[in-house]
């Protein structure tokens, strides 16, 4: 029997029981789903230096390739990550169950009832990179909604991401629902992700998480619906009204917290009538910090050390500490940079004046536009969803974080009483 033939037998068989747990996922109590998600919680947190050994040696294999050093920041787990693990668990656990929620319901003329209520998408099949982390998030959100998850990382993670999954099926196992409610695909094997995106009689969506090339393969390839973003690029734009305090501080925030995010700023868009007031004490602190920064002419007249910006910068992730620096005419040079070379996923403007605060915020068509506060608040559990799956850049269905509630979909509940249509 070939190596692929055993790899369409087992994706078949996991796809089969995947569905047949999604069936009973759907009618479970929310009491039973939280108990699972408080459990595996508990587990997490008892099984810290299983978790941590088992991560210590993916961080050495990675460091052994030369991943890079974004990709080892994702992969890299601490006591403080695990408990951010458990403690979104807990957090989704207390979140409102959005299956069977009544959105709308109301009265037709001739009698008839009809209510549009919450469902459970299915079987989502989740293919991911670098981050264990992913793991516990998207299992525990496709759990509350009612979702049974197939779960693909990244061959970086994988042992830490079998610590985490065991104690996602140890939380199952104690509320009494199926194992295969959250199951890791066990081979890195890239016939498998091949697999997944054709197993449409048992998977009805693929969140694809991770970089572009991955991305573009899944929505490329895949035949099952796909929700998913592109690029991070991000901007934060200073506008001639930006208060300088803020403007530092959140630039500073948004690149350097973590650049190695999707919601990590790429590109710095800066009033060319502020240039001179507010832009050297924001390239002052950005280089105090190790950004590397590139920019125009204008921009490069202010620091010698600022490297010339190339076209190319104006759309590349970098998922490092590098920023490109651009000026621009006012918010509507800004509003057509944003629209030429971004990726609708998040954009920030950094000014007093609420008037161009609203001109940015209506205009900006990205699936998270900020005002005044950092572009790394780009993650569902800042927006109260406990955790996230992703950040969809999409408009179908999904957009910005994906919850819980975007992991479901609806269907028409019609109530009559003997009523025919003439």
């Amino acid at each position: 029997m070939t190596t692929e033939h055993n790899i369409s037998t087992m994706m078949q068989a996991m796809g089969q029981a995947a569905k047949t747990a999604a069936q009973s996922l759907a009618l479970a109590t929310t009491d039973q789903k939280n108990a699972a998600l408080q459990a595996a919680a508990q587990a997490l947190r008892a099984q810290q230096e299983t978790i941590l050994k088992a991560n210590a040696r993916d961080m050495e294999i990675a460091e052994a390739r030369h991943l890079a050093p974004a990709l080892l920041d994702r992969l890299m787990l601490d006591p403080a990550r695990i408990e951010a693990m458990a403690g979104s668990l807990d957090a989704i656990a207390l979140l409102p169950d959005p299956v069977g929620d009544v959105m709308a319901a109301w009265d037709r003329p001739n009698g008839l009832n009809i209510s549009r209520v919450r469902v459970p998408l299915g079987v989502i099949g989740i293919i991911y990179e670098s981050r264990p982390n992913v793991t516990a998030d998207a299992g525990a959100l496709c759990l509350k909604s009612g979702n049974a998850a197939i779960l693909r990382g990244g061959s970086e993670s994988a042992r830490s991401s079998k610590a985490i999954h065991d104690c996602l099926k140890e939380g199952l196992r104690a509320a009494r629902l199926p194992e295969e409610a959250i199951q890791v695909i066990p081979t890195q094997d890239r016939a498998a992700v091949g697999e997944l995106l054709g197993l449409v009689q048992y998977v009805d969506i693929i969140v694809p998480r991770g970089g572009k090339s991955l991305i573009e393969r899944v929505q490329q390839d895949s035949r099952v619906p796909v929700m998913a973003h592109l690029d991070g690029i991000c901007h934060v734009y200073i506008d001639k009204d930006a208060d300088l305090e803020k403007a530092v501080a959140i630039t500073l925030n948004a690149k350097m917290r973590r650049t190695g995010i999707c919601g990590a700023t790429e590109t710095l868009l800066v009033d060319q009538d502020v240039l001179d007031s507010h832009l050297p004490t924001i390239i002052d602190a950005l280089k105090i910090a190790g950004c590397e920064l590139r920019g125009d002419k204008a921009v490069q007249a202010l620091d010698e050390s600022i490297l010339p910006a190339q076209e190319a910068d104006w759309t590349t992730e970098y998922l490092d500490a590098i920023l490109s620096i651009r000026t621009v005419d006012g918010v509507t040079g800004a509003i057509d940079h944003i629209a030429r070379y971004g990726s609708q996923h998040t954009d920030c403007i950094i000014t007093e004046n609420a008037a161009t605060a609203e001109i940015f915020l209506t205009r900006v068509d990205s699936a998270i536009v900020m005002h005044n506060s950092s572009t790394q608040f780009a993650d569902g559990g800042e927006f109260g969803m406990g955790a996230e799956i992703g950040i969809s850049t999409g408009k179908m269905h999904a957009r910005g974080p994906v919850g819980l509630e975007q992991l479901t979909s609806y269907k028409y509940q019609v109530r009559g009483d003997g009523q025919t249509r003439p």
